[in-house]
């Protein structure tokens, strides 16, 4: 027979016990007010949900610790991914928060990584320095404004972006890779974070209500600024300046690269259908049908349809695909003409009388000038 041990709890006024070997929960006996108490595990899921976006957060912000994982480039960016979606569901909660929640400030961090810092003072002040400003008094041989930093720190925010995108997009096509970067290092992202950091504020012009006025100038000005500031970080620390501003960059960028849709898989459906009804005098045109569509982040959506003539058909359409550009959306309205039955079968059929017929005249040819 198995023992059984008691104790209580006083804090719950619950007896329990533990039966040796079966380890069940004796109810029998308590002096509280109810015969019957069990314990339940109460979760904060509130506080759960706040460790998550830490965990997620962190992640995010030191994508380094994935890197002795297999598919470490998959894991962040579904980490990048869950990153927004609870960033997104953060902002839509505020609403139904308790009034003494509402008093606390936004997590600005999450979404913002921290401003690396300049350690030299003169390169500093040039970078918040516009050329047409009053000349700021610099040492010999450093800059007295950020004309010259701006250019560096553009080549810098090129190369960072590339190799960004190079690693997290492994099968990217070098066309589409450039679209993704130029999205990353345009003048609207740039000056964007520049405002984000508060650049705007403190950057010396002439004029400075004019500039404003004026909104091409004004958002070239702050993504100069923040490219200048991306020169003076690296030239201020010669030996960790790069890492520093590569880690915040790639902090910045990862969200955006979000709206980016999967590598596309290799573009094989034209020769597949030029393979199967093609033949001499055949005609296969991809006509652009609608205007490209613009989308978030600087891409755009083309729209092809792939028209034959030949083997009895004038200008007949056999499919129509859309793509980032329009060697996808040619090669998907291949595909699409591919799946076109019973249409594509007939043109195929067509093709494959048409080959044996000449096959056979080859034959009769051969023959007589064999006999």
């Amino acid at each position: 027979m198995a023992t059984k041990r008691s104790f209580k709890d006083d804090k719950n006024c619950a007896t329990f016990s533990n039966l040796h070997k079966r380890h069940k929960t004796n109810r029998a006996g308590s002096d509280c007010d109810h015969t019957r108490y069990e314990y339940k595990l109460n979760i904060d899921e509130s506080m759960l949900v706040q460790q998550l976006r830490d965990v997620v957060d962190q992640v995010v912000h030191r994508p380094q610790v994935l890197n002795n994982l297999p598919k470490s480039s998959e894991i962040l960016q579904v980490t990048t991914r869950l990153h927004a979606i609870l960033s997104a569901a953060s902002k839509r909660g505020t609403t139904h928060r308790k009034p003494e929640e509402m008093k606390k400030p936004p997590p600005e961090s999450v979404s913002l990584p921290d401003l690396p810092s300049i350690h030299n003072a003169s390169l500093e002040r040039a970078v918040f320095t516009h050329p047409g400003a009053p000349v700021n008094v610099a040492a010999e041989g450093m800059e007295q404004n950020y004309d010259r930093l701006e250019v560096l720190g553009d080549a810098y925010v090129e190369v960072i972006a590339t190799r960004l995108i190079w690693e997290q997009f492994k099968d990217m096509p070098a066309g589409r890779m450039s679209q993704v970067r130029e999205d990353l290092v345009k003048n609207e992202t740039l000056a964007g974070f520049a405002t984000q950091y508060g650049f705007d504020k403190r950057v010396s012009v002439s004029a400075l209500e004019d500039q404003r006025a004026q909104t091409k100038r004004w958002l070239k000005i702050r993504g100069d600024v923040f490219e200048a500031y991306v020169a003076a970080v690296i030239l201020s620390n010669p030996l960790h300046g790069f890492d520093i501003v590569e880690k915040w960059l790639r902090e910045l960028w990862l969200p955006r690269l979000l709206h980016v849709p999967p590598a596309q898989t290799a573009l094989k459906h034209k020769e597949q259908l030029a393979k199967r009804i093609m033949g001499k005098g055949i005609k296969l045109r991809y006509v652009e049908e609608q205007p490209a569509k613009q989308l978030e982040g600087g891409m755009q959506t083309f729209y092809i349809g792939v028209y034959l003539t030949g083997w009895g058909w004038q200008d007949q359409h056999l499919g129509s695909g859309s793509g980032l550009n329009k060697a996808i959306a040619g090669d998907e309205a291949a595909h699409k003409a591919l799946e076109n039955r019973p249409l594509i079968d007939q043109v195929a059929e067509a093709k494959a009388a048409h080959d044996r017929q000449a096959n056979g005249v080859k034959e009769v040819i051969t023959n007589n000038l064999t006999e």
